[in-house]
């Protein structure tokens, strides 16, 4: 692995995703109206609707539009795709249990998504009794546990699921697992061989291979390598074109270089699918670009969105105003209260910035951050720290 090592689960330097161009509401604009056709999973979704709507008993339709549904969501739809996930995989498995374990976790899944971790360790705890030796539902729970903050039981978990690492769906969050605990050169090696793996398949979708290429940019981009991470984000693109995971992640790699321009183009191209990390960005873009106006533009959109779409563990948003010293200690209380119930380590770091950006500094020298125990940089280091951008 090339890069430095930098600091796991802190969070990015002030504004590290990429916004929207000024004037709110992103459209097509004249020169893109001919490429704005529904997806193919668009398509899709509409099909399985309708079938459910014309056969209401069907399990199979129903846990098929539960996936198509998911898999609009992490393609940039967004949350209320993860919600009509957790709908439909719900009204398959009224129908049917038996059977049914795949829907089972699609509907994990689609509450992992939605940040309500407890009900989807629970989803996920079921299809694991139900199957013991399905890999896929096992990572699925040790993943839950990882993001809920109990690193022992998921360090026990992944350490089982080692000897399934060449499996698509173990090996990135086993490369996660190793992450968070400092391993590097063992998380960068299982990403891109995974990577390569999934290259060769010829059964899987574009975004998910687009994906695959997003988990080594963002490994690069966050420990320092961003002529590789730039690399490994375009060849993502080259697969999905106008995927905003991929767009605000470029997007970043063009803040940190000081291309500015380059950054807010990304950014008009992410459009509505992106997120607020990534309207952050393009708001900080436009402030270092001496428009002021028009970064407060992306910066209203961001707390109207996080009002509008409420949903719990909201990190990027507590992030966007850790960074930007807005509305301290209302974030500083909501991050505790959320600590009583997933003490993660993104989640001790954000409350340790918050009280130092608050003028705090001995409570936030109290603060060690799992599962390291490390003691909080922030008074040394707000403003230049890096983030698991993909974290929950």
């Amino acid at each position: 692995m090339r890069g430095g090592r930098a600091r796991l689960w802190t969070l990015a330097m002030a504004g590290v995703g990429a916004a929207l161009a000024a004037g709110w509401s992103v459209r097509p604009t004249e020169s893109e109206v001919s490429d704005s056709a529904p997806s193919t999973t668009e398509l899709d979704i509409a099909l399985y609707t309708r079938r459910t709507q014309e056969d209401p008993w069907s399990a199979a339709d129903y846990a098929t539009l539960a996936s198509l549904r998911l898999q609009h969501g992490r393609e940039g739809g967004g949350l209320d795709d993860f919600r009509r996930a957790e709908t439909a995989a719900r009204s398959s498995l009224a129908l049917r249990t038996d059977r049914n374990d795949r829907t089972r976790l699609l509907l994990a899944s689609s509450l992992l998504a939605q940040h309500r971790f407890g009900e989807a360790r629970e989803e996920a705890r079921a299809a694991v009794a139900a199957d013991t030796a399905d890999v896929g539902a096992r990572s699925l729970l040790a993943e839950i546990e990882l993001e809920l903050g109990d690193y022992a039981e998921a360090d026990r978990q992944f350490t089982e699921l080692l000897p399934a690492s060449t499996h698509l769906a173990v090996a990135p969050r086993l490369a996660r697992w190793h992450e968070v605990h400092g391993r590097l050169d063992e998380a960068y090696a299982l990403l891109v061989d995974t990577r390569d793996a999934a290259a060769r398949r010829a059964d899987l979708p574009a975004e998910q291979m687009a994906w695959f290429h997003l988990r080594v940019g963002d490994f690069l981009l966050r420990h320092g390598d961003l002529t590789a991470a730039r690399d490994a984000l375009e060849a993502g693109l080259e697969i999905r074109p106008d995927d905003p995971r991929l767009l605000g992640a470029l997007a970043r790699v063009e803040m940190l270089e000081g291309r500015l321009r380059r950054a807010t183009a990304l950014v008009e191209r992410a459009g509505d699918g992106a997120d607020l990390a990534t309207l952050s960005l393009g708001g900080d873009a436009w402030t270092a670009r001496g428009e002021p106006a028009r970064a407060e533009i992306y910066y209203a959109e961001i707390e109207r969105r996080a009002v509008a779409q409420a949903e719990p563990f909201n990190r990027q948003w507590t992030e966007f105003r850790v960074t930007h010293g807005r509305l301290l200690d209302e974030t500083i209380a909501i991050l505790q209260e959320e600590l009583k119930e997933r003490p993660d380590a993104l989640g001790h770091d954000l409350l340790a910035r918050a009280l130092c950006a608050a003028g705090r500094m001995e409570e936030a020298a109290r603060i060690r951050i799992p599962p390291r125990g490390e003691v909080p940089q922030c008074a040394a280091e707000a403003g230049a720290l890096n983030q698991l951008s993909y974290a929950l």
